[in-house]
């Protein structure tokens, strides 16, 4: 019988049958020999087998799944499984492995002195353009908000409970910059953030489903007009 977690690591995933289980017996086998954890899996209207594997994989984890019938996009799929957290302490991770386990422990280490802990890729192994749009956009970003942190989209954070009981009714606006968001939310809230450095692997399979050549400037767009209406709800904090 599985432990009460203190810990409850989420996963949005789409289309990823072919890495989930890879994925979620790393993460379990590194992190659960010392701490109890647990996986909150939000399936995301995916159209390979995943539902199969996922529900294999339920009888051997401990796992939460949120099946979806339809695509709800990235923000979305986050948003619903933080909606199903118990946990006092909350993992956010990637499916695509490019996030090492093993890096949890400087997260864990320093979680009674901060509320969220972000995952800092110093050495980011993302295509070119897709860098280039991302630290353009970084620079507006950081105009409007002047949060000390360099990597406020990676995927890679922990958070406490009450952060996200707070934070997570509040989200919507950016449809794919979920962590744009919600960085930008917790540093407004007062809440205390501190960044770590982490690796950051190649793809073990296939390539990134949202940010597209082609859909980023419409993308950048929506992005762009999501910072001011986030700044504007937020500008009493």
């Amino acid at each position: 019988m599985f432990q009460d977690p203190e810990l409850e690591v989420l996963l949005p995933v789409h289309n990823e049958a072919d890495i989930i289980e890879l994925v979620t017996r790393e993460i379990y086998g590194e992190i659960s020999p010392n701490v109890a954890m647990q996986f909150i899996v939000c399936e995301d209207g995916s159209t390979d087998n995943i539902k199969e594997v996922l529900a294999r994989l339920e009888d051997e984890l401990p796992m939460k799944v949120i099946i979806g019938t339809e695509r709800k996009g990235y923000s979305r799929a986050v948003r619903e499984g933080m909606q199903a957290l118990s946990a006092p302490y909350l993992l956010c991770l990637d499916a695509d492995g490019q996030c090492n386990p093993a890096d949890f422990w400087n997260f864990w280490k320093n979680r009674d002195s901060h509320d969220v802990i972000l995952g800092w890729r110093v050495h980011r192994t993302d295509v070119a353009w897709r860098r280039f749009f991302s630290r353009t956009f970084y620079f507006l970003w950081q105009l409007l908000y002047h949060v000390p942190v360099h990597d406020p989209s990676c995927p890679y954070v922990l958070a406490r409970k009450r952060v996200i009981d707070e934070i997570c009714p509040q989200m919507g606006e950016m449809e794919q910059g979920f962590w744009w968001e919600f960085v930008a939310r917790v540093h407004r809230r007062g809440f205390s953030i501190l960044e770590v450095p982490i690796g950051h692997r190649e793809r073990a399979t296939g390539t990134t489903r949202v940010y597209k050549f082609l859909k980023l400037p419409l993308i950048g767009y929506h992005h762009v007009l999501a910072l001011f209406r986030i700044w504007s709800q937020t500008r009493s904090n």
